[in-house]
């Protein structure tokens, strides 16, 4: 069966337009798989609360009413992260409106290359928003001092704070908060092995 050459630019059109879905699909496919893995983790977390680290309400007396809003507001601006199997706070993360820092505990221990903080954490989420954000650059539609951006301070190799700046949009908060619990929680199974 023999095609004209018109027939054969418009097969190349529709084939160019099944890839084109075919990608859009994918990623939102990828982008679906990466929120259930994030749900999937809070509801982990929160179906596992502790009846200890539930907070409780008593009436206070005055003189010790502002020492305790004192501590109550640190601990807002504070958002602990806790072991997914035993609920112990391995670190706190701390938001401004241009970063995340999470600071691990003093009692933890956990080497950055102990898997999957490099794989996972920072490849995979981190290195995702970068390459969205980079590609938004590209097009001017951000800054290129806006693309998001990670530094880990150590403690010889122990990961002492990890800060994820320019996040840019307030849905990546949930996502790198929780990903990171997770990332750490496995991270200190594979140390425990």
């Amino acid at each position: 069966m023999k095609f004209s050459d018109e027939q054969l630019r418009d097969v190349v059109a529709m084939k160019d337009v099944v890839n084109k879905q075919i990608e859009k699909y994918q990623n939102a496919i990828e982008t679906l798989e990466k929120n259930l893995v994030i749900l999937d983790l809070i509801l982990k977390e929160s179906s596992f609360t502790k009846a200890s680290a539930i907070n409780t309400v008593k009436t206070l007396e005055p003189s010790t009413k502002t020492q305790i809003t004192t501590t109550q507001k640190v601990q807002e601006n504070s958002i602990p992260i806790t072991n997914g199997s035993d609920g112990k706070i391995i670190a706190n993360a701390y938001i401004t409106t241009d970063q995340v820092s999470i600071i691990l505990e003093d009692s933890m221990e956990i080497n950055a290359d102990t898997p999957p903080f490099k794989s996972f954490f920072i490849d995979r989420i981190i290195g995702e928003m970068k390459r969205k954000d980079s590609a938004e650059a590209e097009n001017g539609k951000i800054e290129k001092e806006s693309v998001i951006d990670y530094i880990i301070n150590k403690n010889g190799s122990d990961i002492r704070e990890i800060i994820i700046k320019n996040y840019r949009q307030k849905e990546r908060i949930n996502e790198i908060i929780s990903t990171a619990g997770w990332s750490l929680t496995r991270m200190l199974e594979n140390i425990k092995k």
